[in-house]
């Protein structure tokens, strides 16, 4: 008796169709046995400590290096964005979180002594940073090797094991990161990848893992969320954005537009922190548009094998979005200045660059993440309109200031509802490996990066220990005869006398007739 054909997800060429490869799907059978073969890692991989894991995972760094043309080819031929993209935004990137985690992660994860306010207790207080157990890490398409690698990394260093679903959309990257793993020598279990669609995904997010790290979109995110609840575990969502970008009226405008223009574009605007909105001042706005639309205007579109500065859209789904937020654009009344359509000669999932202008904030490019290489640009009175607008959106996850004044520019920051906030840069704040990344409202929660990465990974204990016994115990049983020096030593805990709480406390015992 034959067993029933596997299904496969298919993966075509964003720039020309051709088919790449078909990858058999995990089923939730295959699922559970990962996880179950991550669980079985975990304990060992914990006793290792910080220093034994961050040896165990040191021989990534001379891998990466080793193999990071073929990293970037394939991460290319998955997602049609040009290499230099993929060796900048993706593959060089990991080594340097590893770097960074290799010098914070011992003092970070280590034990922590820290105060106690009742400091007329005999005792000594810790913080101690534990392993969750099992992580389940679910990554998106469009920066397929680095929003797997490094929550990886950070769970891995934290003590866990990590048991990755890639996106089906890049299934050669998933593939590129199993192989990865297993080329450094980690023990069996430590690091699983299942490939598939959203029923692998669906049966991860089931299996019995500790933690969900999901990257994606919201509607996406809230299905995580309802399965993790039923448990319950924690979750950490890394959703959309509509980032804004404020353009004051003393704005270095040729810089701003430079800005916009690659932070709006880059990876053909398939990015969280994409540039989504520009809010430009009165004032300047005119000159600004005129600045943006020349610098856009000029941009080279092709495949990775051509040096060009934009590629194709990675998802074909993605362009009906581009387009129907277009059309409803123009169809209210904004104005193209340049692109606004399919680049046919070049492919199915070519977008022109595009720059509209009178966008206003009923049209649903406005409203909702377009993910895809536009930048609509809105007219505003002032500052203070800019910043309502920033602020009056379900997204919050990154936004930029741009003025001459950098105090000036560092407080209208400080008003900006986002996680992340750049004075006079775009989209940098993601590479400070020292900074929490995360957002606010419909961008999700969580915080990943840096310190917060860690502690993201990890649970807290908190420990005290007795240094030496008191003569008596004035707090247990019995308490006959104590509540009136009880009192005593209440107020003055509460006149904050902790000279005649002392002393309280040393009167606060059984009387002679109780003993």
């Amino acid at each position: 008796m034959h067993e029933p054909r596997r299904r496969t997800v298919s993966k075509r060429s964003p720039v020309d169709g051709a088919l790449l490869c078909e990858v058999p799907v995990a089923s939730p059978d295959d699922v559970a046995a990962a996880v179950a073969r991550a669980r079985g890692a975990a304990d060992a991989w914990a006793a290792l400590g910080v220093a034994g894991r961050l040896r165990a995972l040191a021989p990534l760094r001379d891998r990466i290096a080793a193999t990071r043309e073929a990293l970037a080819e394939t991460i290319s031929r998955d997602t049609g964005k040009p290499k230099f993209d993929s060796l900048l935004t993706e593959v060089s990137a990991v080594p340097l979180f590893l770097d960074y985690y290799t010098r914070v992660a011992p003092k970070v994860l280590g034990v922590h002594r820290t105060r106690t306010p009742l400091m007329f207790l005999p005792h000594a207080s810790h913080v101690q940073r534990f392993p969750m157990g099992v992580i389940a890490v679910i990554s998106p398409w469009n920066f397929p090797f680095r929003l797997s690698v490094v929550p990886m990394l950070t769970a891995l260093i934290a003590g866990n094991t990590v048991v990755l679903k890639p996106s089906e959309v890049t299934p050669l990257v998933g593939e590129a990161i199993r192989e990865m793993f297993a080329a450094v020598g980690l023990p069996e279990g430590v690091v699983e990848v299942v490939q598939g669609d959203g029923e692998t995904g669906a049966a991860l997010c089931r299996a019995d893992v500790d933690k969900i790290f999901f990257t994606g979109s919201v509607a996406t995110g809230k299905k995580v969320m309802a399965v993790a609840a039923e448990k319950p575990i924690p979750v950490e969502l890394e959703l959309g954005g509509k980032d804004a970008m404020i353009v004051c009226a003393d704005a270095d405008l040729q810089r701003a537009a430079n800005a916009a223009a690659w932070g709006g574009l880059v990876n053909a605007g398939q990015m969280c922190t994409s540039v989504e909105r520009v809010l430009v001042v009165d004032s300047v706005h005119d000159d600004f548009v005129r600045l943006l639309g020349e610098r856009v205007a000029a941009l080279r579109v092709g495949g990775p094998h051509v040096d060009a500065d934009m590629g194709p859209l990675t998802f074909e789904r993605q362009l009906a979005t581009v387009e129907r937020h277009v059309a409803d654009a123009v169809e209210r009344g904004a104005r193209v200045v340049c692109g606004g359509r399919r680049i046919d000669e070049l492919g199915e999932q070519f977008y022109a660059p595009t720059v509209l202008v009178d966008v206003t904030p009923e049209m649903e490019i406005y409203r909702e993440e377009t993910f895809g290489p536009v930048l609509p640009v809105v007219r505003v009175r002032d500052e203070e309109e800019a910043v309502r607008l920033a602020n009056d959106h379900q997204y919050g996850l990154t936004g930029s200031v741009w003025t001459r004044d950098r105090a000036r520019g560092l407080r209208l920051a400080s008003r900006v509802a986002a996680g992340q906030v750049c004075v006079n840069d775009v989209v940098i704040s993601v590479g400070n490996f020292a900074l929490p990344f995360g957002g606010i409202k419909g961008s999700g929660f969580g915080r990943y990066h840096g310190v917060d990465g860690l502690l993201a990974f990890s649970h807290t204990k908190a420990i005290m220990s007795a240094r030496w016994a008191p003569p008596t115990e004035p707090f247990w049983f019995p308490y006959r005869g104590k509540y009136s020096e009880l009192g005593r030593l209440v107020d003055s805990l509460l006149a904050r006398n902790l000279v005649g709480a002392l002393a309280s406390k040393l009167r606060l015992r059984p009387s002679d007739e109780e003993t």
